[in-house]
């Protein structure tokens, strides 16, 4: 069962919100070349993805891995929390 999850793609990106219980939607930015000049080109893909600890905040890099349907937007999940949002920790601090 594990060699068919390790097919799965993963990606890293920006967790932009929170849309509910145990939804976060994620930002993962790309650049693709323009076709007639070749400059390379930002774009991003806007990813809601399963939470299921609900342990992910606005800022935080996240990993996450495809997974079946879960509802009619989710097809992600994620899988840790790479790097936690630098503005949150400073308002704990405080």
């Amino acid at each position: 069962m594990s060699e068919s999850r390790s097919n799965r793609k993963t990606l890293l990106g920006l967790v932009a919100s929170r849309s509910g219980d145990k939804t976060v939607k994620v930002n993962f930015q790309y650049t693709v070349p323009h076709p007639v000049y070749g400059k390379e080109v930002k774009r991003r893909t806007v990813l809601h993805a399963h939470d299921e600890k609900n342990e992910c905040k606005p800022g935080d890099k996240v990993e996450i891995m495809e997974t079946r349907p879960l509802s009619k937007l989710k097809r992600w999940r994620v899988i840790r929390v790479v790097e936690a949002a630098k503005i949150a920790a400073q308002s704990i601090e405080d």
